[in-house]
Protein backbone atom coordinates (compact mmCIF):
# COMPACT_ATOMS: atom_id res chain seq x y z
CA UNK A 1 0.00 0.00 0.00
CA UNK A 2 1.17 3.61 -1.02
CA UNK A 3 1.48 6.09 1.71
CA UNK A 4 -1.55 7.77 -0.33
CA UNK A 5 -4.10 4.68 -1.11
CA UNK A 6 -7.27 6.50 -0.80
CA UNK A 7 -10.01 5.03 1.45
CA UNK A 8 -12.97 3.92 -1.22
CA UNK A 9 -15.62 4.84 1.08
CA UNK A 10 -14.34 7.78 2.69
CA UNK A 11 -12.25 9.60 -0.25
CA UNK A 12 -9.25 9.68 3.27
CA UNK A 13 -5.24 9.10 2.35
CA UNK A 14 -3.57 6.96 4.30
CA UNK A 15 -0.95 9.27 6.37
CA UNK A 16 0.90 6.49 7.56
CA UNK A 17 4.23 4.03 7.24
CA UNK A 18 3.56 2.24 3.87
CA UNK A 19 3.41 -1.92 4.35
CA UNK A 20 6.84 -1.77 2.58
CA UNK A 21 8.22 0.09 5.82
CA UNK A 22 6.12 -2.16 8.05
CA UNK A 23 7.29 -4.86 6.36
CA UNK A 24 11.17 -3.67 6.67
CA UNK A 25 11.16 -3.96 10.43
CA UNK A 26 8.51 -6.75 11.27
CA UNK A 27 9.64 -9.37 8.13
CA UNK A 28 13.50 -9.55 9.49
CA UNK A 29 13.08 -13.01 10.45
CA UNK A 30 10.70 -14.71 12.58
CA UNK A 31 13.88 -16.92 13.80
CA UNK A 32 15.57 -13.72 14.88
CA UNK A 33 12.61 -12.29 16.89
CA UNK A 34 12.64 -15.71 18.77
CA UNK A 35 16.08 -15.53 19.90
CA UNK A 36 15.27 -12.61 22.15
CA UNK A 37 11.54 -11.90 22.43
CA UNK A 38 9.67 -13.82 25.05
CA UNK A 39 8.56 -17.27 24.65
CA UNK A 40 4.99 -15.98 23.18
CA UNK A 41 6.83 -13.31 20.81
CA UNK A 42 4.95 -10.02 22.41
CA UNK A 43 7.18 -7.45 20.95
CA UNK A 44 5.89 -4.33 22.47
CA UNK A 45 6.26 -2.88 26.01
CA UNK A 46 5.71 -4.93 29.29
CA UNK A 47 4.46 -4.47 32.56
CA UNK A 48 6.54 -4.97 35.24
CA UNK A 49 6.12 -5.24 38.68
CA UNK A 50 9.10 -2.90 39.37
CA UNK A 51 9.33 -3.82 43.08
CA UNK A 52 10.78 -7.11 41.97
CA UNK A 53 13.72 -7.47 40.49
CA UNK A 54 13.14 -11.07 39.93
CA UNK A 55 10.09 -10.62 37.84
CA UNK A 56 10.19 -11.98 34.11
CA UNK A 57 9.44 -10.64 30.49
CA UNK A 58 7.05 -13.59 29.82
CA UNK A 59 5.20 -12.73 33.68
CA UNK A 60 5.25 -9.01 32.88
CA UNK A 61 4.35 -9.60 28.85
CA UNK A 62 1.14 -11.43 30.46
CA UNK A 63 0.37 -8.62 33.01
CA UNK A 64 0.57 -6.58 30.25
CA UNK A 65 -1.95 -8.70 28.13
CA UNK A 66 -4.24 -8.92 31.30
CA UNK A 67 -4.26 -5.45 32.07
CA UNK A 68 -5.01 -4.36 28.47
CA UNK A 69 -7.82 -7.17 28.00
CA UNK A 70 -8.94 -5.64 31.80
CA UNK A 71 -9.30 -1.96 30.68
CA UNK A 72 -11.17 -3.07 27.12
CA UNK A 73 -13.55 -4.73 29.03
CA UNK A 74 -12.97 -7.74 26.51
CA UNK A 75 -13.02 -11.01 28.79
CA UNK A 76 -16.15 -13.42 27.83
CA UNK A 77 -16.66 -11.04 24.57
CA UNK A 78 -17.60 -12.47 21.44
CA UNK A 79 -15.90 -10.19 19.00
CA UNK A 80 -12.60 -8.49 20.04
CA UNK A 81 -10.03 -6.65 17.09
CA UNK A 82 -6.53 -6.07 17.73
CA UNK A 83 -4.98 -3.82 15.34
CA UNK A 84 -1.12 -4.89 14.97
CA UNK A 85 -1.28 -8.31 16.20
CA UNK A 86 2.11 -8.80 15.47
CA UNK A 87 3.00 -12.65 16.31
CA UNK A 88 -1.07 -13.63 18.03
CA UNK A 89 0.24 -12.99 21.95
CA UNK A 90 -3.07 -11.42 22.37
CA UNK A 91 -5.10 -12.64 20.22
CA UNK A 92 -4.43 -16.43 21.62
CA UNK A 93 -4.42 -14.85 24.97
CA UNK A 94 -8.10 -13.52 24.64
CA UNK A 95 -9.29 -17.07 23.42
CA UNK A 96 -7.44 -19.36 25.90
CA UNK A 97 -7.92 -17.20 28.95
CA UNK A 98 -10.61 -14.60 28.62
CA UNK A 99 -13.60 -16.29 26.95
CA UNK A 100 -13.54 -14.21 24.34
CA UNK A 101 -15.44 -16.54 20.87
CA UNK A 102 -13.51 -14.31 17.85
CA UNK A 103 -10.58 -12.62 18.14
CA UNK A 104 -9.68 -10.55 15.14
CA UNK A 105 -6.21 -9.67 14.04
CA UNK A 106 -4.63 -6.96 11.50
CA UNK A 107 -1.11 -6.81 10.51
CA UNK A 108 0.50 -5.82 7.55
CA UNK A 109 3.17 -8.33 7.94
CA UNK A 110 3.86 -11.29 6.15
CA UNK A 111 6.15 -13.00 8.32
CA UNK A 112 3.70 -12.25 11.07
CA UNK A 113 0.47 -13.82 9.02
CA UNK A 114 2.36 -16.84 7.85
CA UNK A 115 3.54 -17.62 11.51
CA UNK A 116 0.06 -17.29 12.89
CA UNK A 117 -1.54 -19.66 10.13
CA UNK A 118 0.99 -22.09 10.92
CA UNK A 119 -0.51 -22.22 14.38
CA UNK A 120 -4.04 -21.84 13.25
CA UNK A 121 -5.76 -21.29 17.04
CA UNK A 122 -9.67 -21.87 16.82
CA UNK A 123 -11.01 -18.83 17.36
CA UNK A 124 -8.57 -16.53 16.20
CA UNK A 125 -8.30 -14.81 12.21
CA UNK A 126 -5.47 -12.87 10.73
CA UNK A 127 -5.98 -10.48 8.26
CA UNK A 128 -3.06 -8.67 6.33
CA UNK A 129 -5.22 -5.63 5.93
CA UNK A 130 -4.77 -1.89 7.12
CA UNK A 131 -6.96 -1.03 9.34
CA UNK A 132 -8.10 1.86 7.10
CA UNK A 133 -9.50 -0.92 4.77
CA UNK A 134 -10.62 -2.94 7.61
CA UNK A 135 -14.71 -3.63 7.09
CA UNK A 136 -15.97 -5.96 9.52
CA UNK A 137 -19.23 -7.75 8.83
CA UNK A 138 -20.70 -6.79 12.45
CA UNK A 139 -19.67 -4.47 15.35
CA UNK A 140 -16.65 -5.55 17.66
CA UNK A 141 -17.64 -5.68 21.50
CA UNK A 142 -13.65 -3.99 22.42
CA UNK A 143 -10.84 -2.76 20.62
CA UNK A 144 -7.11 -3.42 21.92
CA UNK A 145 -4.16 -1.70 19.94
CA UNK A 146 -0.68 -2.16 21.28
CA UNK A 147 2.45 -0.92 19.75
CA UNK A 148 0.74 0.47 16.05
CA UNK A 149 -0.12 3.44 16.82
CA UNK A 150 3.40 4.99 16.06
CA UNK A 151 2.93 3.68 12.63
CA UNK A 152 -0.17 6.03 11.67
CA UNK A 153 1.39 8.78 10.97
CA UNK A 154 4.57 9.08 8.86
CA UNK A 155 7.77 11.22 9.05
CA UNK A 156 6.77 14.94 7.77
CA UNK A 157 3.23 15.48 8.29
CA UNK A 158 2.49 18.82 9.95
CA UNK A 159 0.83 18.41 13.91
CA UNK A 160 -2.43 19.14 12.02
CA UNK A 161 -2.12 16.45 9.81
CA UNK A 162 -0.71 14.11 12.46
CA UNK A 163 -3.91 14.54 14.55
CA UNK A 164 -6.34 14.43 11.22
CA UNK A 165 -4.80 10.89 10.74
CA UNK A 166 -4.76 9.50 14.08
CA UNK A 167 -8.41 10.97 14.37
CA UNK A 168 -9.71 9.13 11.43
CA UNK A 169 -8.26 5.85 13.56
CA UNK A 170 -10.41 6.43 16.56
CA UNK A 171 -13.43 7.68 14.16
CA UNK A 172 -12.98 3.94 12.36
CA UNK A 173 -13.07 2.27 15.87
CA UNK A 174 -15.78 4.18 17.20
CA UNK A 175 -18.09 2.93 14.31
CA UNK A 176 -16.97 -0.36 15.23
CA UNK A 177 -17.96 -0.25 18.56
CA UNK A 178 -21.11 -0.07 20.50
CA UNK A 179 -21.86 3.37 22.64
CA UNK A 180 -19.77 2.17 25.97
CA UNK A 181 -17.47 0.36 24.29
CA UNK A 182 -14.01 0.47 24.53
CA UNK A 183 -10.88 0.87 23.18
CA UNK A 184 -7.46 0.20 24.93
CA UNK A 185 -4.42 1.79 23.28
CA UNK A 186 -0.83 0.99 24.25
CA UNK A 187 1.47 3.20 22.22
CA UNK A 188 5.05 5.25 22.42
CA UNK A 189 4.85 8.55 23.04
CA UNK A 190 7.12 12.11 22.76
CA UNK A 191 9.21 12.45 26.04
CA UNK A 192 9.10 16.14 27.75
CA UNK A 193 12.65 15.79 28.44
CA UNK A 194 14.14 17.91 25.24
CA UNK A 195 17.37 18.09 26.40
CA UNK A 196 19.31 15.86 24.69
CA UNK A 197 23.20 15.43 23.94
CA UNK A 198 24.59 14.78 20.42
CA UNK A 199 24.60 11.05 20.77
CA UNK A 200 20.77 10.78 22.19
CA UNK A 201 19.70 12.98 18.73
CA UNK A 202 22.03 10.58 16.34
CA UNK A 203 20.89 7.76 17.79
CA UNK A 204 17.17 8.76 17.48
CA UNK A 205 17.73 9.51 14.03
CA UNK A 206 19.46 6.20 13.13
CA UNK A 207 16.67 4.67 14.68
CA UNK A 208 14.05 6.76 12.83
CA UNK A 209 16.30 5.97 9.65
CA UNK A 210 17.39 2.47 9.71
CA UNK A 211 15.02 0.91 11.95
CA UNK A 212 11.16 2.33 12.01
CA UNK A 213 11.61 4.41 8.45
CA UNK A 214 8.43 6.31 7.99
CA UNK A 215 6.92 5.96 10.88
CA UNK A 216 6.05 9.22 13.81
CA UNK A 217 5.65 8.65 17.41
CA UNK A 218 3.14 10.95 18.15
CA UNK A 219 2.41 13.43 21.78
CA UNK A 220 0.12 12.53 24.08
CA UNK A 221 -1.25 15.56 23.80
CA UNK A 222 -2.17 14.71 19.70
CA UNK A 223 -3.48 11.19 20.87
CA UNK A 224 -5.78 13.33 23.31
CA UNK A 225 -7.07 15.69 20.65
CA UNK A 226 -7.85 13.25 18.23
CA UNK A 227 -9.66 11.44 20.40
CA UNK A 228 -12.06 14.27 21.97
CA UNK A 229 -15.69 14.18 21.43
CA UNK A 230 -15.31 10.53 19.93
CA UNK A 231 -14.33 8.80 22.97
CA UNK A 232 -14.25 9.58 27.01
CA UNK A 233 -10.58 9.13 28.46
CA UNK A 234 -11.19 6.24 31.24
CA UNK A 235 -7.86 5.89 32.28
CA UNK A 236 -4.06 6.46 31.51
CA UNK A 237 -0.69 5.96 32.92
CA UNK A 238 2.97 6.41 31.20
CA UNK A 239 5.20 3.75 32.11
CA UNK A 240 8.70 4.67 30.39
CA UNK A 241 10.30 3.15 33.53
CA UNK A 242 8.62 -0.35 32.14
CA UNK A 243 9.92 0.02 28.93
CA UNK A 244 13.39 1.02 29.56
CA UNK A 245 13.19 -2.64 31.72
CA UNK A 246 11.72 -4.37 28.79
CA UNK A 247 14.51 -2.98 25.92
CA UNK A 248 17.32 -3.81 28.07
CA UNK A 249 16.03 -6.97 28.96
CA UNK A 250 15.65 -7.63 25.19
CA UNK A 251 19.54 -6.34 24.50
CA UNK A 252 20.66 -8.58 26.86
CA UNK A 253 18.83 -11.67 25.43
CA UNK A 254 20.06 -10.58 21.90
CA UNK A 255 23.48 -10.41 23.09
CA UNK A 256 23.39 -13.56 24.60
CA UNK A 257 22.28 -15.07 21.59
CA UNK A 258 24.83 -13.24 19.13
CA UNK A 259 26.25 -15.95 17.51
CA UNK A 260 22.77 -17.56 16.82
CA UNK A 261 21.62 -13.82 15.60
CA UNK A 262 24.65 -13.10 13.34
CA UNK A 263 23.97 -16.35 11.44
CA UNK A 264 19.87 -15.99 10.96
CA UNK A 265 20.31 -12.38 9.56
CA UNK A 266 23.86 -11.19 9.12
CA UNK A 267 25.78 -8.89 11.42
CA UNK A 268 24.92 -5.82 10.22
CA UNK A 269 21.21 -6.32 11.14
CA UNK A 270 22.58 -7.52 14.05
CA UNK A 271 24.63 -4.40 15.02
CA UNK A 272 21.59 -2.11 14.12
CA UNK A 273 19.38 -4.05 16.29
CA UNK A 274 21.86 -3.71 19.14
CA UNK A 275 22.61 0.14 19.12
CA UNK A 276 18.81 0.84 18.76
CA UNK A 277 17.92 -1.48 21.95
CA UNK A 278 20.58 -0.42 23.76
CA UNK A 279 19.96 3.30 23.04
CA UNK A 280 16.15 2.76 23.69
CA UNK A 281 17.01 2.09 27.19
CA UNK A 282 18.43 5.38 27.77
CA UNK A 283 15.34 7.27 25.54
CA UNK A 284 12.75 5.78 28.21
CA UNK A 285 15.35 6.17 31.23
CA UNK A 286 15.88 9.70 30.57
CA UNK A 287 12.18 10.53 28.78
CA UNK A 288 13.05 11.74 25.97
CA UNK A 289 10.51 8.53 25.03
CA UNK A 290 7.74 7.64 27.32
CA UNK A 291 4.85 4.88 27.13
CA UNK A 292 1.23 5.26 27.37
CA UNK A 293 -1.25 3.11 28.20
CA UNK A 294 -4.53 4.38 27.39
CA UNK A 295 -8.47 3.15 28.27
CA UNK A 296 -11.04 4.90 25.82
CA UNK A 297 -15.21 4.22 26.44
CA UNK A 298 -17.30 5.18 23.17
CA UNK A 299 -19.76 7.97 23.59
Amino acid sequence: MSATTADPRSGAAYQGATAESIRHHYDVSNDFYALWLDDDLTYTCALWDLQDPADTLEAAQRRKLDHLIEGARAAGARRVLDVGCGWGSLLRRLVQEHGVQRAVGLTLSDSQAESLARRAVPGTEVRVENWLDHQPEEPYDAIISIGAFEHFARQGLSRAERVAAYREFFERCRAWLPAGGRLALQTNIKGNNVRMDKQTVRDLLFIIEMIFPESEIPALSEVLEASEKIFDVVSLRNDADHYARTCREWRDRLRAQRAAAVECVGEETYAHFDRYLNATVGHFRNRHLGLSRMVFEAV
